[in-house]
Parts: structure tokens; C-alpha cells; sequence
């Protein structure tokens, strides 16, 4: 039995007035914002001049999408709490954003990523990172209007304006084109700060209706339901090492990889630090994103869960699938005629174009500059990057369309969220490895860079096909990781291996070299003590859940000495290294509380 909610259909007088009005507020500061992309510094970056707030806004706008939201909560629904990891997790990647990569990439002044690699290694690397951030944009493109077309449906659900799958995608695609053709980054940010704070106000509104139902009783209530008799084992952050999604050795490892590759090395993420009036700015955008971040895994994820127990005790639905479970829980929660309907409609119509936003800015500036600029007209005009620039999104947008009709079956069953981050995941570890060691180790030869770049997917495939028709024959390695091997330890195997080519290959070619240890670029936050941190936090939670020890206990004197550790009361003062201290303390009793 399915939900016949109708979202439109349900809205009131007050909820169609606050619809219209913040639809025609994102339609105005998006023409608004337009008017001052006049150069290329201004339409791929905003003049370099967005202050924090503008920053976390956009940060968070790129990072959690429409996509994000429904997959999330589709995941709590249908795995359990442990999907958090995917949020709380991202923490000590922000922290090394703020602290390693962002004072190393705005030092260079540069407009890509493509460019930073290229100065510190070679033409390469640069070439080899341009093309598969492209394709990654593109792919994840594709994905973002499937899930976006797919949510506009449900959206619009029994009305006139019910589009269908491929009208949806040819909607979403003309919309998106059309801010970021005309109006760059100053429109894009402008949107996303709105969006941003309607997403916000969505997700906590619907996990505030969701968790304060009578049969749910809040967030304890939710945690003493699921130890209960009729609990489900979903609010259990750790899942076990052969669980075939999201095993806690994969998420310790594999999973802080895949976000260090998001927030550190990805163009367009990093591309909303590299717009900001100054480093500050920058950190603590970033770092603000981050605790709008943990509004994912406490009024979304739980609320997934809660939806469990709501949908098959409550109102006896079967066969909701996980990423339309969000609409389903929508129907029956939250009380129509105050406005909030409206607010959430508008929040998830801003929502579908976020991301999409974002990475068509970001394709459109390394397009322009990193291959028109670099290989076709190095002398060309402002001018002509900016059309080369504007007809790259055209061109994006079209393959993006004509991909995501022929590619996506749009009544699938899956968790779209872990199917997109599984197929993006091989390209990765290279990356990651070519950037941290390029940061952080002088003598990283540059011939190292573009090997490991393009050694990580044939590693990656190989690594799968010697677990998946060797390894799990043997009853130790498939007892620990599962009959077929999780994505996330692959990423992990290969990132190590990555890591240990680019050390050889560095350490053979500078043979004789006088020897240079220190970091390319300083950074007064003493990251060692942050990473060592980090490690012998994860190791003691893993050791406590293997051993099947309380670790509930721990979590506040666990946050207590993370902060005490990595604050300097000398310079109480320094808001960067104060909230930054505050995040990951927050972040580390999560993972105490919730194991």
C-alpha cells in the first residue's frame, strides 16, 4: 500500500503565497546577481571577494543537493544510521581544507586545481586531472537530473503540471543553463545562499515533525525504540566488516579517502574557497558548512529511520522505495497550512538546482581556462573565455540530457546515492594521493603525480577482480570483507598503493638529492596532532565495537580531550582554530554516542 499524498495538491492559500514569493526571491537575485559577471574573474569567481557567510552558503549548496537530501534520508530508511558516516566523516576532511589546502591553493592565486598541479608538477598531471574532473562533472551531472526529475514527479505528483521523466530532465537542464550561462558565479552564489537556507529549514522541519510523533518520542526515543523488542537495528552507526554498504573498516578508511578527495582536491567544492575575499573568509566557510552539515545525519537520517518505524506501524505502507521515502514521510508529518509546505516545495525546487549550479560553473571555468586558455589561445580575451566558457555549459548540458534519458531507469529500486558514489570512486585515489603528497612532501617527484594518476582505476579494477575471484575462496578474507569486495576498502587498497608508487618513484629519481622534509606549506593549526588525533579516536571506537563495548560512555570525555588538545586558550581569540576545535569535538562524540 502506497501514500496517495500529493504535495501540490495539498498545499493551502498560505503555503501557494510563500511558494510564489521565495521562487520569485531566487528568480530575482539570480538576474540580480547576474549583472556583475562582466570579466573572467567575476563570472568563474565572483570577483574573489565572498565573505564567509556567502561562502558556507555555497559550500553547502554544492555539497548537499536535492539528491543528497533524498538519498540520505532514502538510506536511513532503508540501511539505518550508519549512512551518518558519510556527514560526520567529511569533518577531518574540512579541517584539512582549512588548514593545508587552502592557505596552499590561494597563495597561487589560481582559477583551477588543474593549474595548482600543473605548477607543482607538470603538464601531466594538470592535463590528467582536467580530464577526469570533467568526466566526473559529467557524470555526476547525469546523475543530479535523473534524481532531480525523478523528485520533480513526485513533486508535482497528480497534477497538470506533472512532468515526465524526460520532461523533467529537459526542464531542470534549461533552468540550470540558463542561470549559470548568464549569470556565473555571482548568480550561482546568490541562488545556492538561498537554497542553502531553505534546505536547512526542510530538512530540520521534517525531522522535527518526524521525530516528535508520539510513537517515535524524539531523538532518545527513537534509540530506546530501536534496543526495544520491536527495534530494527538501524540506529547502529557501525555495521559489520562484511556488510556489503557501509562496513565501519570501509567507512574508517575507503570513506576518508572519497571525502578527502570531495572537500580537498575537487574542483567545484574548492572553487567556493577560492572565491573568498581572503583566507579567513575561506576557513570559516568552510568550517560553517561543516556544522550545517551535521543537521544531515541528526534531523535526516534519524528521521529515515524513524520513517521505518512510522511506515510499518503506523500507517502501513509496504514497498516504498528508499529514495521516495522522503516524499512518503512528507505526506504524513508535516501539518499543512502554516506555510511550511510551501517553504519545503520551494527548498526542494531550489534543491534540485544546487549542485548542478556549481558544476556547470566549475566545467565552464575549466574549460575555459585550463583548455582554451592553455591549448587552444593563450593570448585570448577576456571576452572570448567568457564565451568559450558560456558555450561549454551549453555543450555540458546537452550530453548531461541526452546521458541521463538513455542511462537511468527512472523507477529504480537502488539507493541512487551509494550507486553514484561507488561509480565515481576509481577514479579517485590517485588524485588524492597526488595532491597530499604534493602539499605535504617537498621531494615528491613530478613524473610520480601523473603515474599514480592514471595507475588508481586499473589498480581499482584489478583489486576487485583479484577479491571477487581469488580472495573470497578463502574463508578469512571473506568472512572479514564479504563475498564481494565494499568500494569503499578498494579505495582505500589503492590509495595506499598510490601512495607508496609516488614515495618510490620519488626517492629512485631524486637518488643523491640533498634531502628536504618539510611541508611545502606551513600551517600553524599543527595538522600531525589533528591527524593523530583522528586515527587514535577511530582505532579506540574500533576496538571498543569489536569488542562489543559500550562506547556511549566515552563520548564526552572523548570530545572534552579533542578540544582541550587542540585548542590554544593563548588565542582563544582565533575564531578559525576555535570552531574548528568545537566541529571535530562534536563530530567525535558522535561517533561515541551513536556506536
Amino acid at each position: 500500500m502506497k501514500s496517495d499524498f500529493q504535495l501540490l495538491g495539498s498545499l493551502s492559500i498560505i503555503d501557494l503565497f510563500v511558494f510564489g514569493i521565495i521562487l520569485l526571491v531566487l528568480i530575482g537575485s539570480g538576474v540580480w546577481a547576474s549583472r556583475k559577471s562582466r570579466s573572467t574573474n567575476s563570472y568563474f569567481l565572483a570577483d574573489r571577494n565572498l565573505p564567509w557567510w556567502s561562502v558556507a552558503g555555497s559550500i553547502y549548496g554544492t555539497n548537499v543537493s536535492l539528491s543528497q537530501i533524498i538519498g540520505m534520508l532514502g538510506i536511513g530508511y532503508s540501511i539505518g544510521f550508519a549512512q551518518s558516516h558519510y556527514e560526520l566523516l567529511a569533518i577531518p576532511a574540512i579541517l584539512l581544507l582549512c588548514h593545508l589546502f587552502i592557505p596552499a591553493y590561494r597563495k597561487k592565486e589560481i582559477f583551477t586545481l588543474s593549474a595548482f598541479l600543473g605548477d607543482r608538477y607538470n603538464e601531466t598531471a594538470r592535463v590528467l586531472y582536467t580530464i577526469i574532473i570533467l568526466s566526473i562533472i559529467i557524470i555526476l551531472l547525469v546523475g543530479g537530473l535523473y534524481i532531480g526529475s525523478r523528485q520533480l514527479g513526485l513533486l508535482f505528483s497528480g497534477t497538470a503540471l506533472q512532468p515526465g521523466y524526460g520532461q523533467g530532465i529537459l526542464i531542470i537542464a534549461a533552468i540550470a543553463c540558463m542561470l549559470v550561462f548568464f549569470g556565473g558565479m555571482h548568480a550561482v552564489v546568490a541562488a545556492e545562499n538561498i537554497i542553502t537556507l531553505l534546505m536547512v529549514i526542510a530538512v530540520i522541519t521534517v525531522g522535527v515533525c518526524t521525530l516528535s510523533q508520539p510513537e517515535i518520542g524524539g531523538l532518545g526515543g527513537l534509540l530506546d525504540l530501536d534496543a526495544s523488542s520491536r527495534g530494527m537495528n538501524k540506529m547502529k552507526l557501525y555495521l559489520p566488516s562484511d556488510h556489503p554498504d557501509l562496513p565501519w573498516t570501509g567507512v574508517f578508511s575507503g570513506l576518508l579517502v572519497l571525502h578527502s578527495f570531495f572537500w580537498t582536491t575537487n574542483q567545484f567544492e574548492v572553487q567556493r574557497a577560492l572565491a573568498a575575499r581572503s583566507n579567513k573568509d575561506a576557513q570559516l566557510g568552510a568550517l560553517a558548512a561543516g556544522f550545517l552539515k551535521l543537521t544531515i545525519p541528526f534531523f535526516s537520517i534519524s528521521a529515515g529511520v524513524a520513517a521505518a518505524y512510522l511506515f510499518k506501524y503506523k500507517y502501513h505502507l509496504e514497498g516504498v522505495k528508499p529514495d521516495d521515502a522522503f516524499m512518503y514521510l512528507l505526506g504524513q508529518v508535516v501539518p499543512g497550512g502554516y506555510g511550511l509546505l510551501g517553504l519545503i516545495l520551494a527548498g526542494f525546487i531550489g534543491a534540485i538546482f544546487s549542485s548542478i549550479y556549481s558544476m556547470l560553473n566549475s566545467l565552464s571555468t575549466v574549460t575555459a581556462i585550463d583548455i582554451y586558455q592553455r591549448y587552444v589561445q593563450k593570448d585570448a580575451s577576456e571576452s572570448k573565455l567568457l564565451t568559450v566558457g558560456r558555450l561549454s555549459v551549453l555543450a555540458a548540458c546537452f550530453i548531461a540530457v541526452v546521458m541521463a534519458w538513455w542511462s537511468f531507469n527512472p523507477d529504480s529500486d537502488g539507493n541512487f546515492f551509494l550507486t553514484l558514489s561507488r561509480n565515481t570512486s576509481y577514479l579517485k585515489p590517485g588524485i588524492v594521493s597526488a595532491f597530499f603528497l604534493g602539499v605535504l612532501w617537498k621531494r615528491t617527484h613530478p613524473i610520480s603525480a601523473g603515474v599514480v594518476i592514471l595507475a588508481a582505476p586499473v589498480f581499482s579494477i584489478g583489486i576487485e577482480w583479484l577479491y571477487d575471484y581469488w580472495l573470497t575462496d578463502i574463508a578469512t578474507w571473506r568472512d572479514l570483507f564479504g563475498i564481494k569486495l565494499n568500494f569503499m576498502h578498494r579505495v582505500f587498497v589503492v590509495f595506499v598503493l598510490c601512495v607508496i608508487i609516488q614515495v618510490l618513484i620519488s626517492l629512485w629519481l631524486r637518488k643523491g638529492e640533498r634531502k628536504s622534509e618539510e611541508l611545502m606549506f606551513a600551517s600553524g593549526f599543527r595538522l600531525w596532532r589533528v591527524a593523530l588525533l583522528i586515527l587514535l579516536q577511530l582505532a579506540f571506537v574500533g576496538i571498543l565495537y569489536v569488542f562489543e563495548q559500550d562506547a556511549h560512555v566515552w563520548a564526552v570525555p572523548a570530545a572534552l580531550v579533542v578540544f582541550g588538545l587542540l585548542i590554544d586558550f593563548s588565542q582563544f581569540r582565533n575564531t578559525v582554530r576555535f570552531w574548528s576545535a568545537t566541529l571535530l569535538s562534536v563530530t567525535i562524540w558522535s561517533l561515541y554516542y551513536f556506536a
